[in-house]
């Protein structure tokens, strides 16, 4: 048996999600390097975790050099990758601007996936494990939160990929799924929790039940029963998810799109 603590990298961990992650990580005796943007935020994540060795490295993993400083730091072992870090656009894919895009793909699936090659050699030296946060939107897709969905539901299979492909190095994979999640972010979509009836939880409700997952190695870990029925739905019978959604979807309103002039228009 090894005489070293249990290592933990948690990207994302200066608030929500992540913060919650990070004290129960610490809770259940591990060591931890929490990464984030800012250096204030991951501090007060620290001292909330007593008992256990906790490093703070402000870094935006979708750079290079972040990335080599943060693999830096760890070290030659690692025995848990939470890959948490992630933003939000929210609105109707004509109102998103190329930055916006590109933003949020770089956060919520470029950088994982290079974080994750990165840290290969440490987590294969004590048979780790990687844990993705992504959503039930990565599930279901909803209108309005196109992009987002569309980089969970990459995250999700960028989640299958790296389970069938690490199993060489005894590298477990878990892909998680949480409902929507009362963090900041959620001021993004407040208008549209209710005309998609949405159901929100706490951060320490997603954590607790991520964690249970995490430490028994599930390939995937689902908020509740509802939604995996939905879910099935969506994959048996996405016709079914089509009628709800756009019924729901008809209770926001409308706004004309962007002009775009015709050929005889312009100048």
């Amino acid at each position: 048996m090894s005489s070293h603590p249990p290592l933990a990298v948690i990207t994302g961990a200066g608030s929500g999600i992540g913060r919650a992650l990070a004290l129960e990580a610490g809770r259940a005796g591990y060591d931890l390097v929490l990464v984030g943007r800012r250096l204030s935020a991951l501090e007060e994540t620290a001292a909330q975790i007593p008992g256990v060795s906790v490093a703070v490295i402000d870094a935006d993993i979708t750079r290079p050099e972040d990335r080599l400083r943060l693999c830096d730091a760890i070290g030659d072992g690692l025995d848990l990758l939470i890959n948490n870090a992630g933003c939000l656009s929210v609105g109707r894919i004509t109102d998103q601007l190329d930055e916006d895009i590109t933003r949020l793909m770089n956060t919520n699936l470029i950088a994982p996936i290079l974080l994750t090659r990165d840290l290969i050699p440490a987590l294969a030296r004590r048979k780790g494990h990687i844990a993705n946060i992504g959503s039930m939107f990565g599930m279901i897709a909803f209108p309005y939160f196109t992009s987002y969905s569309a980089s969970k539901f990459a995250l999700r299979g960028l989640s299958d990929a790296l389970r069938r492909e690490l199993e060489e190095y005894s590298i477990t994979v878990s892909y998680i799924a949480p409902r929507a999640t009362r963090t900041p972010a959620q001021s993004q979509f407040d208008h549209l929790i209710a005309p998609f009836e949405m159901k929100l939880d706490s951060p320490e409700q997603v954590a607790r039940k991520a964690w249970r997952g995490i430490t028994k190695r599930r390939s995937t870990v689902y908020p509740g029963m509802a939604e995996r029925i939905f879910a099935g739905l969506n994959a048996l019978i996405p016709a079914v998810v089509d009628n709800a959604l756009i019924k729901q979807s008809k209770r926001i309103p409308t706004h004309p799109l962007p002009y775009v002039p015709s050929e005889n228009e312009k100048v």
